[in-house]
């Protein structure tokens, strides 16, 4: 296989039967990751991680009710049934943000069995959420972000220059756009900002359409990427692509986000979406506004914004400790 190929198919494809549920409930689950899978079109990694929490849940389930868990025994789970499996996975050092997902996934799949003729179990609208506290997001320095999103800096990998240009271009948006990944890997060849075309029409989360400005060495990145390209790209086709001529996989740039942070010294943090952050810190260090970063980022609500303030402080107060003579 080649080292830029696909991941493996999603989990619901190949996942084994679910052991603590009785043969009716096991057959909606299964028919649920359908749903999820094929109508929901949801993210491979979440389709595993929901896998996961359902099959947790029922493994608890099943020791709890000394039973396999039907569909009757999930529409009669009482609150108190609801807080001991959470705090069961907390006494297994689950975090909130954790549990927050899982109970997410329930809901999904109790709501499932609901339009399937099934009675909707009134204890998940009746259990408290788990509070999980905001973690701040961490930024690269911009020299460090200046260098991922570089082709200098890939000086000795002996991939394909065209797939070196690619990767770069990649990150480039997320760095100098302020992209999600999954917003890069959606642009389509006849959207590609290059030449005069100073900016992108983008579709983030929830269909929500925002248009981004892209700067002269962002496009240039893109050019340089089209112009090794080996494959055709009619206009219609994705305009980044994998080893293969196929739509390129995010876990691709991931791959090659881990790559460069032994050979620049980066810590683990460097991730492709930490450029996105590293994008609206460093915007918002330079005197921008954050209405305007929260809608460069597409953020639904200014809140979510404001963590960058935050970061920014606390970069501040760093420098102050550091430089002033009385800081230390």
């Amino acid at each position: 296989m080649s080292r830029d190929a696909a991941p493996a198919r999603p989990p619901s494809q190949d996942a084994p039967p679910f052991p603590h549920a009785d043969a009716e409930l096991a057959g909606l689950a299964k028919a649920w990751f359908e749903h999820l899978a094929g109508e929901r079109r949801v993210a491979a990694l979440t389709l595993e991680a929901y896998s996961r929490d359902l099959r947790q849940f029922l493994a608890f389930a099943a020791v709890h009710f000394g039973a396999p868990v039907s569909a009757a025994t999930l529409c009669g789970l009482s609150s108190g049934d609801l807080r001991a499996f959470l705090a069961s996975r907390r006494e297994t050092g689950v975090g909130s943000r954790s549990l927050l997902r899982q109970l997410a996934g329930l809901r999904s799949f109790t709501r499932y069995l609901e339009r399937n003729g099934k009675p909707q179990s009134a204890a998940f609208a009746a259990v408290r959420a788990p509070k999980a506290a905001r973690r701040l997001p961490k930024p690269l320095t911009a020299a460090s972000a200046r260098a991922v999103a570089s082709v200098e800096a890939r000086a000795g990998d002996d991939r394909p220059a065209w797939v070196l240009a690619r990767d770069a271009a990649v990150l480039g948006l997320l760095y100098g756009a302020g992209l999600r990944i999954s917003e890069a890997l959606a642009i389509r060849r006849s959207e590609a900002p290059v030449g005069e075309r100073d900016a992108l029409r983008v579709v983030g989360k929830g269909r929500k359409t925002r248009e981004v400005p892209v700067i002269a060495p962002v496009r240039r990145g893109v050019e340089a990427y089209l112009a090794l390209c080996p494959y055709p790209l009619p206009p219609e086709r994705h305009l980044f692509v994998g080893a293969r001529g196929g739509p390129l996989s995010p876990r691709v740039i991931q791959l090659a986000v881990e790559r460069l942070r032994g050979a620049l010294g980066l810590p683990d943090s460097a991730t492709p979406h930490a450029l996105r952050h590293s994008f609206a810190t460093h915007l918002l260090g330079r005197g921008g506004d954050l209405r305007t970063i929260q809608e460069l980022l597409g953020h639904a609500s200014l809140s979510t914004t404001q963590i960058y303030t935050a970061v920014d402080s606390s970069r501040l107060i760093e420098a102050y400790r550091a430089a002033h003579p009385r800081g230390r």
